[in-house]
């Protein structure tokens, strides 16, 4: 594991003592984990090909059914409830 230094204000330091129990260490490496995860993701190349298929893949789950109407539907339930 690599050792990095931070300066941080007096008065921080002096509360961070007041919470001896926590690992201040682990607090860091998990706070600049997640913002190097952030960044990445920010940051990240798109696939366009990956797009295109889940495109594809979206309209044959959409086609509409034969004989169904959505319109309908809907005023059937909403009839019962009335």
């Amino acid at each position: 594991m690599e050792t990095i230094s931070a300066k941080i204000e007096k008065d921080t330091k002096e509360k961070m003592r007041k919470f001896s129990h926590i690992n201040w260490s682990e607090v860091i490496r998990e706070s600049i984990k997640n913002r190097i995860e952030e960044e990445e993701l920010r940051t990240r190349v798109i696939d366009r090909s990956k797009i295109k298929e889940a495109i594809k893949i979206a309209a044959t789950v959409r086609k509409t059914s034969k004989g169904w109407n959505s319109t309908e539907e809907i005023r059937k339930w909403r009839n019962r409830v009335s």
